[in-house]
């Protein structure tokens, strides 16, 4: 199985490219290839293809499947095992957000609840639990907009990206129109007692009510 040139450009580039975002070679170039390949791919489709081992290209589909990369497929009449990536680009983006949230963020939100409940008195520690708030927050905040992110079909995401600016704008409207009622609140008159004694215009004096 060869490659065609433009196929063969972007899995070496997804191969060098995988150290920088935590896999290995291996698994860049196996995901690549099944990425942009029109039929599900066998094993040894994929070591043929790539010139890996078939003991690479098992160990590169597992830690692939240990992400939910790849979908396992089997073919009537062929005892072999295929393996295709899914057709949704978003589906990949929403399946590799949440993989990446349980294996780094969860752990480090735990570590941080931990060290929250402890009750620091060197001064030192204050200062460090102070900062470790802030980081909890941040992180609870962007995980909280990862789940609603997540719950949206591809279409809503597409929306979304596409508004950009758009959002900004938006929020900065709301703001002033919050802005603007608050003010109209804080400007209403109080009702102002005068020298006789009455309020809002109405007299107080005592003879008015004598009958």
């Amino acid at each position: 199985m060869n490659l065609a040139p433009l196929t063969q450009r972007f899995v070496l580039h997804f191969g060098e490219m995988g150290s920088r975002w935590g896999i290995n070679r291996t698994v860049g170039q196996i995901y690549a290839l099944l990425y942009v390949s029109p039929r599900a791919l066998n094993a040894d489709e994929i070591g043929e293809a790539l010139s890996f081992s078939r003991s690479n290209v098992s160990m590169g589909l597992k830690e692939l499947e240990s992400w939910n990369l790849v979908r396992l497929q089997h073919l009537p009449g062929d005892r072999r095992e295929y393996f295709q990536a899914p057709d949704d680009v978003w589906a990949i983006f929403r399946t590799l957000a949440e993989e990446r949230r349980k294996r780094e963020i969860d752990p480090t939100l735990s570590m941080l609840r931990d060290a929250l409940m402890e009750q620091p008195s060197v001064g030192d520690d204050i200062h460090a639990q102070a900062r470790m708030k802030q980081m909890h927050d941040l992180i609870e905040l962007m995980t909280g907009w990862l789940a609603d992110v997540q719950k949206m079909d591809s279409a809503t995401l597409v929306s979304l990206m596409k508004m950009g600016a758009k959002v900004q704008r938006l929020l900065e409207a709301k703001d002033k129109v919050a802005n603007t009622v608050r003010s109209g609140f804080a400007g209403r008159a109080k009702p102002v007692q005068n020298e006789s004694g009455s309020r809002d215009g109405h007299t107080t004096d005592s003879s008015a009510t004598k009958a």
